[in-house]
């Protein structure tokens, strides 16, 4: 197979970015409105909106890791903060910088006067940025510049027999070629763990993949929620699913073969190449926004009821599971892995298209959730 080569923009930390966007980021929910009316009136600055409003509890923490993540994206060329100058606002942008962010507006309510010049400022801003985000060229970049995010929803009775496991001989190219692959969602592979476990590089990595398994559940059943026996959801029913191992075993075949690197806590930066699990919820939006914080650059969703979820930093590819579906909603699926199921291609020829496609987007191709304008986020809380 003829392999397009990578370009990339590289960043000064040594990572590479495959967008090279102007983000704007609120980092308290009353900002939120104003960073929508800066990306609007910009010539190409994206925007996130959130509902976090300051507050200081058990999941502080865990918000500052996703916010600085996120705004650190090797996607990114710039990020512009909007803040009302709290101690933990400043928290997030420095820990931003740390991770490797290379340029930074900081623009508080407080030194603009008014809303309306907060915004005034943050449009003049986002377009001096864009203008010097377009003189920067993609260069050849390595096959470990790619991090990709590998992700389903709308789980159907094809899932695992289609878009799955094409993916998954789609990352297993990658991951060969030296780039890196995440698995996440946690609650999507209870049951299939032990699997997961057996393919880790280590025996240490296969414990802690069961036991951030067992983390998960043990924290749910204290809440008195059973939720092998709640799942599978009654979309995926509907969708032809009968039991939550019928969905883990499909879900897991995302992975491919390959060997278990590591495991990542929620929004964690992963250190080396490889195949990794990271600990997300099932949530798709919250999974995504992770994945983004862990500086993934490109995902690949495949979906079997339609999801029209996308990132404002990350490129999202959907895949869809079976063919009706994909004919039916063209304005969200960017593959069709259904041919399988229909007899006309084999799971090694789709695992090939979709690894072609993401080298194409990987390279600046738009996907379907870009052009829609897909810029959904939610942060993942634990202890509301």
């Amino acid at each position: 197979m003829n392999i397009s080569p990578l370009k990339a923009y590289l960043r000064p930390n040594g990572s590479w970015g495959l967008r090279n966007h102007v983000l704007v980021l609120p980092l308290h929910s009353a900002l939120s409105s104003s960073a929508r009316a800066i990306e609007e009136a910009s010539q190409g600055a994206v925007a996130i909106t959130h509902d976090w409003s300051g507050e200081i509890d058990a999941d502080l923490e865990r918000i500052i890791s996703t916010l600085a993540g996120f705004a650190s994206n090797p996607n990114n060329f710039a990020t512009i903060f909007l803040t009302l100058d709290s101690p933990n606002e400043r928290r997030i942008i420095e820990r931003a910088e740390s991770l490797g962010l290379p340029n930074v507006v900081h623009l508080s309510l407080a030194d603009a006067g008014s809303m309306h010049k907060l915004v005034d400022v943050g449009i003049l801003e986002a377009d001096q940025l864009l203008t010097r985000a377009l003189l920067q060229e993609r260069i050849p970049a390595p096959w470990s510049a790619i991090v990709l995010g590998l992700e389903c929803g709308g789980s159907d009775a094809l899932s695992g027999i289609t878009a799955n496991p094409a993916l998954g001989v789609a990352s297993d190219m990658l991951v060969d070629l030296g780039a890196t692959s995440i698995l996440g969602e946690t609650t999507e592979i209870l049951g299939a763990e032990h699997l997961l476990a057996a393919r880790a590089i280590t025996p240490e990595v296969g414990v802690e993949i069961v036991n951030t398994v067992l983390r998960y559940e043990s924290s749910i059943n204290y809440e008195g929620i059973d939720l092998r026996g709640a799942q599978p959801s009654r979309g995926n029913i509907e969708g032809g699913l009968s039991t939550l191992e019928e969905k883990s075993l499909g879900a897991a075949k995302k992975a491919g073969n390959a060997v278990f690197t590591g495991v990542l806590e929620y929004a964690e930066v992963p250190s080396a190449h490889g195949l990794f699990f990271m600990d997300t919820p099932g949530h798709d939006i919250e999974q995504l926004t992770g994945f983004a914080a862990g500086h993934v650059n490109i995902v690949v969703f495949t979906s079997g009821r339609g999801t029209p979820t996308g990132s404002a930093t990350m490129p999202v590819i959907k895949v869809a599971t079976n063919t009706p579906m994909a004919t039916s909603l063209k304005d969200l699926i960017d593959l069709n892995a259904g041919t399988i199921a229909d007899g006309i291609e084999s799971l090694s020829e789709v695992g090939n298209r979709i690894f072609n496609e993401i080298v194409a987007v990987a390279n600046g191709k738009e996907t379907k959730a870009e052009r829609g304008g897909h810029h959904e986020f939610s942060l993942s809380r634990l202890y509301n």
